[in-house]
């Protein structure tokens, strides 16, 4: 693994020491890929994964916007998702990326479709 990979990997350990998903409060984790980005709701204490989104859906691909503006549809997807199965706040996981650029728009999509975090 190169040393962006490693910086990565330790931020990330190092953050998921002092934050963890329950029923009640899900962990909102991000992963961001070169070309799209996925969103997870996880209850770590059951292990179970709530509610996901993607830039990948169909609605978001039929628009072409720009990745940043992916992700916040993909946020303000997962936010319709979770009060549908009636969550409305959660703890965000960024998942070693910087909030910056389309981890951040993925957070404001999410506020704005009704996520409280």
């Amino acid at each position: 693994m190169n040393s962006k990979g490693l910086r990565r990997q330790k931020i990330k350990y190092r953050v998921r020491n002092k934050i963890s998903g329950v029923s009640a409060r899900p962990r909102l984790s991000v992963f961001r890929s070169n070309t799209d980005i996925y969103l997870q709701l996880i209850d770590d204490v059951s292990g179970v994964t709530l509610a996901s989104a993607s830039s990948k859906e169909a609605d978001i691909v039929a628009q072409k916007v720009t990745k940043v503006e992916k992700s916040k549809l993909a946020g303000q997807s997962l936010a319709q998702k979770a009060l549908a199965i009636g969550l409305t706040t959660c703890t965000f996981d960024r998942g070693g990326y910087l909030y910056h650029g389309r981890v951040k728009a993925v957070a404001e999509g999410a506020r704005e479709g009704g996520l409280k975090f």
